[in-house]
């Protein structure tokens, strides 16, 4: 997971790009804007790194059960699942 300080650092970068090359105008003070967007995408960070914990705790748990499946291909396909439950785009 990126730290509070590399989130912080991309939704500047982000949010000043998208005004500099005129794509968003923005209604509020740009440092309200990053404030929005590190909101968000930590919020996004969070969830992603529970379905990953919630992933890996499926997948040992069924590896015990069956030692013939694949661990990896296994997380992968559990991980996308809890994603689709949880309505989240990995």
């Amino acid at each position: 997971m990126l730290r509070e300080s590399q989130i912080d650092s991309l939704a500047g970068f982000l949010v000043h790009s998208l005004i500099a090359k005129g794509i968003i105008k923005p209604k509020a003070d740009e440092q309200d804007l990053v404030a929005c967007v590190v909101e968000l995408m930590s919020a996004n960070f969070a969830t992603e790194a529970e379905i990953d914990r919630e992933a890996d705790k499926m997948t040992d748990e069924l590896a015990r059960k069956d030692t013939r499946a694949d661990p990896a291909r296994l997380r992968s396909m559990i991980r996308q699942r809890l994603a689709e439950k949880k309505g989240f785009t990995l």
